[in-house]
């Protein structure tokens, strides 16, 4: 019986669980941003969809080369989190 570092059960669970969280708090700052419209609303939509399509590609991309699914949703929870602080700024 091996006697290596055993994997948290919960930790996978718990890291889409936040991922979740994160992104709906970004989504509702993103809404308001969005709400108030003009330039910065409309440079805002252009980046969300930027930004998506490019985290998209970077997870295929590591996937392929065998990253795991935890490690990927690490990344995405990296990006949601910037995002946030980004859009609490103003």
């Amino acid at each position: 019986m091996s006697r290596g570092k055993q994997a948290n059960p919960f930790g996978s669970w718990f890291n889409l669980a936040m991922l979740a969280a994160e992104s709906q708090q970004v989504i509702g700052l993103r809404m308001i941003r969005l709400a108030f419209g003009g330039p910065r609303a409309d440079a805002e939509s252009r980046r969300m969809v930027s930004e998506k399509v490019a985290a998209a590609t970077e997870a295929a991309g590591q996937l392929m080369l065998g990253a795991s699914p935890d490690s990927i949703v690490q990344g995405y929870r990296t990006k949601v989190r910037a995002n946030a602080r980004r859009l609490q700024k103003g």
